[in-house]
């Protein structure tokens, strides 16, 4: 009788084990993966149109190297459901009322805007998130704020008369000190430069006006026209060089030298600026003091009405998810995917406490995959960012970062975040994926020229360059960046995670990395033609991501 009663037990217990694999949203098909073939050619330029929608590509059927997200949707996902994912974009803000991001923006379920902390976490009616940095924008850089940190204290002091214990700080302020003279002085020189230029063209296509009798002109009036003296032929061949090398519109030349020449001007007034503090005049927070870690408020979009600022963590979420099913826009990478927008990154520098406290707040609120758009070459705090890292691990929450622009081996150069550093490349956390980026163009001009790379320490490459997404008020606009490959790759993070909810965070790295494509030939990098090396060299997998293969190898798992 109670060997019966413990058969039966049993059989409860295995019928109860087949009821709940059956409503596991595992995907049903039947697909073989993708293969690379290193001899395709483009068949024909890259529209416009097409290229909005490049990243979703397939390689075999449009020879451009996407990630196959539309022949997934086509032949592995259909029409099938399953789990939501939280991803949180943590960045400079999201127009979370965007037409193509207001029905994917998550929704604190727990919360309801009245003033209160209902869901007792600490942070105030945080609706669709949190804002780290209250009414900041404009920021320095890290090497600037060190500077300024430290100058009293260290300034005309040997390192020999500097105490044991503060020798990390001096040498991180005699490092900063350089930095911020040479970028000071860089981004002076490229001002002034665009300034002369922007001058030159002004009075030269005065002068030349003038001479033709005429208040515009077309770059084949221009041509046509009879210089009569050797300074007029030298202004003519000035004009026709800009027209032929940069644009035929002048306004548009204008405009885009105008363009520089506020960047660098905004660089030199905020980036470098010792006397500005941000943080102390607009958040009245102590970066220093990790004890404290509610503060800011629920404005995830930023403190301007015109959500400017806003534009990148805009981008990066549309990439991710915008509504694939609204007809417009465009189609978001994961459909199941839920987006929380952890406002940490400012114009400048993040901090370190910050991304520590936006990483803690994503991971306590559900989020299942982190987008990190964001890195610095300098942290004065880099533990307590690891620290973070390893509770996203220990919470199995992945995070997906972009690798940063500026061509460099990061098997090299140190830069913040990474679970790993040039001298000690074992990582510290087995849930970071670290991505770079690649062009539309598949053959030696595939990796973005802008990409850093390293065989240790950059895991996958994709879509970066040229990428169509959602920015504020309702528009779209091309970037590019590791910024855009990186939300590229945290979509294939959720889907799988969507699908497959029992994979660790771990394994969907791993699924990502080992199931993309690859060139087996050489790449530029850097976009310098003479440098030229193996694209399987230049990061750990060798591999561009590719979801339709990725959806494979996780069913497999």
């Amino acid at each position: 009788m109670k060997e019966n009663r413990a058969l039966k037990k049993l059989s409860i217990l295995a019928v109860s084990g087949l009821i709940l694999a059956s409503c596991s949203p595992k995907l049903k098909f039947d697909a073989n993966p993708i293969k690379a073939d290193s001899s395709l050619k483009k068949k024909a330029k890259v529209e416009e149109e097409q290229l909005k929608h490049w990243s979703s590509a397939d390689l075999l059927t449009d020879t451009i190297p996407g990630m196959s997200v539309d022949r997934a949707y086509q032949e592995i996902i259909r029409d099938q459901e399953g789990k939501k994912v939280i991803v949180a974009v943590v960045d400079s803000g999201i127009d979370n009322e965007h037409e193509d991001l207001a029905s994917v923006m998550w929704v604190n379920p727990k919360e309801t805007e009245n003033g209160k902390d209902d869901d007792g976490n600490g942070y105030v009616d945080d609706i669709y998130g949190w804002n780290f940095l209250g009414d900041i924008v404009e920021e320095n850089m890290e090497y600037t704020r060190i500077y300024r940190d430290y100058k009293d204290q260290f300034d005309n002091i040997e390192r020999a008369d500097v105490a044991e214990e503060d020798l990390k700080w001096f040498d991180l302020y005699v490092k900063a000190k350089e930095e911020l003279q040479q970028e000071k002085g860089k981004s002076n020189a490229q001002k002034m430069g665009y300034e002369n230029m922007l001058n030159n063209i002004q009075q030269t296509r005065a002068n030349l006006a003038e001479a033709m009798g005429m208040d515009q002109f077309t770059k084949a009036e221009l041509r046509s026209f009879k210089s009569e003296t050797d300074e007029l032929k030298e202004q003519k061949a000035f004009l026709l060089n800009f027209m032929d090398n940069v644009g035929d519109d002048l306004d548009d030349v204008e405009s885009q030298l105008g363009e520089a020449i506020n960047y660098f001007g905004g660089r030199i007034d905020s980036h470098f600026n010792v006397d500005l503090n941000a943080r102390a005049e607009k958040l009245g927070d102590d970066e220093n003091d990790f004890s404290i870690t509610v503060y800011g408020n629920n404005q995830v979009a930023g403190p301007d009405p015109k959500k400017e600022d806003a534009k990148h963590g805009t981008h990066v979420a549309g990439i991710i998810a915008a509504d694939r099913y609204n007809d417009i826009g465009l189609r978001g990478i994961a459909h199941n995917a839920e987006i929380m927008s952890v406002r940490a990154v400012p114009d400048g520098d993040e901090y370190d406490k910050d991304i520590a406290n936006a990483l803690r707040y994503a991971v306590d609120n559900g989020a299942k995959v982190i987008n990190t758009s964001f890195g610095k070459y300098f942290s004065p705090y880099p533990e307590v960012v690891e620290d973070a890292l390893r509770y996203a691990d220990q919470n199995d929450v992945l995070i997906v970062n972009a690798a940063g622009n500026d061509a460099l081996d990061l098997d090299e150069v140190r830069v913040y975040p990474n679970d790993q550093t040039p001298e000690n490349p074992e990582e510290i956390v087995s849930n970071f994926l670290n991505v770079g980026s690649i062009t539309p163009n598949y053959g030696e001009k595939m990796v973005s020229s802008f990409s850093n790379y390293g065989k240790k320490s950059v895991d996958i490459f994709a879509p970066g360059s040229q990428i169509y997404s959602s920015t504020p008020l309702n528009e779209y606009e091309f970037l590019q960046g590791t910024s855009m490959a990186a939300p590229s790759v945290a979509g294939i993070a959720a889907l799988i995670r969507s699908y497959y909810p029992k994979l660790s965070a771990a394994q969907v790295k791993e699924i990502i990395m080992e199931s993309g494509l690859t060139y087996n030939g050489d790449v530029i990098v850097g976009g310098d033609a003479s440098d030229k090396r193996p694209f399987k060299s230049l990061s750990v997998s060798g591999k561009f991501a590719n979801l339709y293969n990725a959806l494979i190898l996780a069913k497999e798992y």
